[in-house]
């Protein structure tokens, strides 16, 4: 029986090497059940690291070039930390001829990261999308799940003030 390698850099305490060995476990160490071993590790960890690719490719014997190919291929695995917020601008065709462009310019200026980063302090991922499917109010910027249409460079600034000016508002005393 295979067990869970986990890094040196981890430690004994980390329940969540238990509880994703557990998910391998019940799967038997096979390797077709990467899949959902990466959408536990990725529930666990919040995003998928190299230590914790390797880890899975070890323990269900499958080359680190596969974790990593199933890793990147779908758009629902991150390989980066995710900030407490996330920003995500539609670049579908209806919302990319209506501004699409100019709205992500001014996020990644006002923000000082690019599109697929979070702000060094950690609050705010920046990311695309191909299609969100509201063509009809686009551009479509969405934050923290809370799709809104018809978006500005003004209003979409204004939205990510007030949500970390929330994040300080929750986090005082």
């Amino acid at each position: 029986m295979t067990t869970l390698s986990t890094p040196e850099s981890s430690t004994a305490k980390d329940n969540r090497w238990r509880l994703l060995a557990a998910t391998m476990q019940r799967h038997q160490y096979q390797s077709d059940a990467l899949i959902e071993v990466l959408h536990k590790a990725q529930e666990l960890f919040g995003y998928l690291s190299d230590d914790l690719l390797q880890s899975v490719a070890r323990s269900l014997d499958l080359p680190l070039s596969t974790v990593y190919g199933v890793a990147t291929f779908y758009h629902f695995f991150s390989l980066r930390a995710e900030g407490d917020h996330r920003c995500t601008v539609c670049f579908g065709t209806a919302c990319y001829v209506k501004g699409a462009g100019q709205l992500l310019a001014v996020i990644e200026q006002h923000l000082g990261i690019q599109s697929g980063h979070t702000t060094a302090d950690g609050e705010i991922s920046l990311a695309t999308a191909r299609c969100l499917g509201a063509c009809g109010i686009a551009p479509v910027v969405v934050l923290d799940n809370d799709m809104a249409g018809h978006q500005t460079p003004e209003v979409v600034v204004q939205r990510l003030v007030n949500c970390l000016q929330e994040t300080v508002t929750d986090d005082a005393p």
